[in-house]
């Protein structure tokens, strides 16, 4: 989230789009709820009707897979209607930024595109710049080729009936949910748009995420209280695993993985170290190698130096252009290239797409290390219904693991919050956390190593490495830590003591912190500040509900990302209503300030209000994305359509699939499945079940795996609410019980009817009489940015099974 769930409350418009929050979010969803109370606008766009839907002024039901082109009719409104912010627009976007004579858009494609390798060239969108080397402005933006006007061109064709043809949104539902929303574009109004994984999981999910960027970038929403792009997690400590990198691509703090290409650390940083020509850019990442050269350090401790890079040498370091995501990792275990694993907190076998293949991919390996809470439809795989588990080679080692409220340890909230937990009981039997697995395996490997040798040990014989786990240690080395005494103002810091802020983090290995970001959660001076639960507040921050002693946030305890485009070029507030930060003259009050220079009317001192990226302004038009500069509406990997209006360029030409005999999809406006189906979690089951699915009254509550339907497609197939159904793809098969409802009607696309059916992902085979997974139907196809894959549409058929004992 750029704001915080608090901060849902100062809205004028709360557009919630990808995302049930009311059912999914129930304890926050309060927030949007306070916002309503003072007249906030709430607005769901979603395909079903839900308790969401009930609590907002109106819902507009929205074909799955298809809110680029939703959003994209409301850049096109918003330019046409100039509803945009002007000042904004001009002072802190790209918006006058002049793109090179390279670039180019033509029918769903843009420059670059190179079909053999189903990839673009990017430096085909580089800006145009001047002999400074800094981009080229046209602030009057009268240049065709500035972002601005490139934007317009582009989104010209997003028309009302365009959008509406594709979408299945009737223009009257389009313009209801424009003009609400983009009334916020007025200085002293602010509207926050909040989503889920119903945007996440698409071919298209980074652009979804892009193309909200301009619409909130476009009326100012961005840095402003009851502004922002809010992401909602599925669960508290999502936002902590990216944040400290359990994703493939990035390591603690969003620092790139080492590639092979970048043998030392000087290509490293050379590398990943942007720069810029604007002299009144802050360029954040700039600083880049001082929070890589602290993470070496407190990976590697006194082992790490500068004489020896501070040991980057003994990363592992990734292939350029190959893809280590769990998704290509099972597509290899199912190649027979991966012979042992471990898989920990997560249920792959009931919860990735095309289920099918993954329980058959996992039959390939070797052994199998799993922990969990309960027998899973993973840890069990080897004798799922039809297989037989003879024929199953795979050892299987189950460990018993500790409940989340069996442990203590630290949280960071969908609003950046770091907060800590105490442990409530121990765990029980042999059960334990994940820590107390973990860093006795690694104890016992580097026991072997020492003793006995082996192949490159320095990794692990170098590690900084603790001989048993404490949480509130871990934290301190999150935060950081001197490893020379160092002066900081008129204080004094001594090996040893913790780095007040990530201002003071260093390069040359004097200091250390296992991620940048967290840097001055833990202070010698206050002690852990994720326990801190202090109220209050000046003023000025309880005019919005700062709450800036309550646990602690990142960077820096900031609240609202940005909140340095909250002011005008002097430092006032553009809403003195709701003022984030405000320039005394001195110095700023409120939050945090998104640095800390005086405003950017300030020739000499000032700086621009987008800090982290490198030249300062916000991006309308970005060369970072692997699809497109601008967000561009393509169908899913599997559509009801051949064809639709922006272009004849039908899907993505970058997504990214497998195409194994078990990858099997579906062709375009395939008649065999002519329907969409999208998947959602429910508020009785936690994610795909496995944990919930052991709880009896959750259970009762919502006891199998059902299929929501409207009744017109009822009526289209002989089902009537209760049957028992078979929901069919290209590759696999589902038994459901029919769910008949008004909550689900049927499209009109393209002039024709196109329905769309809704199941749970909670159920798996382990509990009895539940049904198996919905996963067993959803595509493996994946976003080229992320390669998350698209389990909110596919295409299906259905039909009523022939007896009761068909889903037995």
């Amino acid at each position: 989230m750029t704001n915080h769930w608090i901060d849902i409350k100062n809205a004028d418009a709360v557009l919630i789009i990808g995302s049930n929050a009311a059912e999914h979010h129930p304890v926050a969803f309060k927030w949007i709820m306070r916002a309503k109370d003072k007249g906030a606008v709430l607005m769901h766009v979603d395909p079903k009707f839900s308790r969401t839907s009930a609590r907002c002024d109106f819902h507009v039901p929205l074909r799955s897979g298809t809110d680029i082109a939703f959003l994209g009719g409301m850049v096109n409104y918003i330019i046409q209607s100039e509803s945009y912010l002007k000042d904004y627009v001009l002072n802190y976007t790209n918006a006058s930024f002049v793109v090179g004579k390279d670039y180019a858009f033509e029918d769903g494609l843009f420059s670059g595109y190179d079909p053999k390798t189903r990839s673009y060239d990017r430096s085909k969108w580089a800006f145009e710049k001047g002999p400074d080397g800094a981009p080229v402005r046209d602030a009057a933006l009268r240049n065709e080729r500035c972002v601005f006007n490139l934007m317009k061109t582009h989104y010209a064709r997003y028309t009302l009936k365009n959008v509406s043809d594709v979408t299945g949104v009737s223009e009257k539902n389009l313009m209801r949910v424009y003009e609400a929303f983009c009334a916020t574009g007025k200085p002293d109004k602010a509207g926050t748009i909040l989503y889920a994984l119903g945007w996440t999981q698409h071919t298209v999910g980074v652009q979804n995420i892009r193309t909200s960027t301009l619409v909130q970038l476009l009326l100012g929403n961005i840095g402003v209280a009851g502004g922002g792009i809010n992401a909602l997690r599925g669960e508290p400590n999502v936002q902590g695993s990216t944040d400290h990198a359990l994703l493939y691509n990035i390591l603690p703090g969003y620092i790139a993985l080492p590639l092979a290409q970048w043998q030392t650390l000087e290509e490293f940083n050379k590398a990943n170290t942007p720069v810029t020509a604007l002299k009144n850019s802050a360029n954040w990442w700039g600083n880049r190698p001082k929070y890589f050269a602290s993470l070496l350090k407190g990976w590697f401790g006194d082992e790490a130096t500068p004489e020896n890079d501070f040991c980057y040498g003994l990363l592992p370091k990734g292939e350029a252009g190959v893809d280590y995501s769990y998704m290509y990792v099972m597509d290899r275990m199912l190649h027979g290239e991966i012979k042992g694993g471990f898989i920990f907190g997560v249920n792959p076998m009931n919860s990735f797409p095309n289920t099918n293949k993954m329980r058959v991919a996992l039959d390939n390996l070797d052994w199998l290390v799993c922990s969990e809470l309960h027998h899973s439809e993973t840890t069990d795989n080897w004798r799922r219904p039809g297989a037989d588990p003879k024929e199953k080679k795979t050892e299987v080692f189950l460990l018993p693991s500790a409940h989340r409220v069996e442990k203590e340890g630290t949280i960071s909230n969908s609003g950046r919050w770091l907060l800590w937990f105490d442990k409530a009981v121990e765990p029980g039997g042999e059960a334990r956390n994940f820590a107390d697995i973990f860093v006795p395996l690694v104890n016992r490997i580097r026991a072997l190593y020492t003793a006995e040798g082996g192949t490159l040990p320095e990794p692990l014989l170098k590690l900084n490495w603790p001989e048993t786990f404490d949480a509130e240690e871990w934290t301190r080395r999150i935060n950081g830590l001197y490893w020379a005494d160092a002066k900081v103002g008129n204080k004094t810091y001594k090996r040893g003591q913790l780095v007040p802020a990530f201002g003071q983090l260093k390069e040359d290995g004097s200091t250390s912190s296992l991620n940048w970001l967290y840097c001055g959660s833990y202070t010698e001076e206050e002690g852990n500040k994720s326990k801190r639960r202090d109220p209050s507040q000046t003023p000025m921050q309880a005019a919005i509900g700062l709450f800036p002693n309550w646990s602690w946030c990142w960077p820096v305890n900031r609240r609202i990302l940005y909140n340095r485009a909250s002011v005008d070029l002097n430092g006032q507030p553009l809403n003195p209503a709701k003022p984030v930060i405000k320039w005394d003259g001195k110095k700023w009050v409120g939050d945090v300030p998104d640095g800390p220079w005086p405003p950017q009317a300030d020739a000499e001192k000032g700086k621009l209000a987008f800090i982290m990226t490198t030249d300062g302004y916000a991006q309308l038009y970005g060369t970072g994305r692997l699809d497109g500069p601008f967000p561009e509406h393509y169908e899913p990997a599997e559509t009801p359509l051949a064809r639709h209006p922006f272009s004849g360029q039908l899907r993505s030409p970058v997504y990214k699939f497998h195409s194994s005999e078990l990858d099997k999809f579906a062709e375009a406006a395939d008649p065999r499945y002519p329907i969409v189906l999208t998947t959602y979690s429910l508020t009785e089951h936690w994610c795909g079940g496995g944990e919930t699915r052991n709880v009896p009254n959750l259970l009762e509550t919502e006891p199998q795996l059902y299929i929501e339907m409207s009744h017109d497609l009822a009526k289209e197939k002989g089902i009537k609410n209760g049957d028992g159904v078979i929901i069919e793809s290209a590759r696999g098969r589902v038994e459901a019980i029919a769910m008949v409802t008004i909550r689900i009607r049927p499209f009109t696309v393209m002039g024709k009817t196109v329905h769309l059916v809704g199941m749970p992902f909670a159920f798996g085979w382990t509990t009895p009489k539940c049904g198996d997974s919905t996963n067993r139907l959803t595509v493996t196809a994946y976003d080229p940015n992320t390669t998350i894959p698209e389990t909110k549409a596919c295409c299906v058929n259905i039909r009523k099974a022939d007896t009761l004992t068909e889903i037995a």
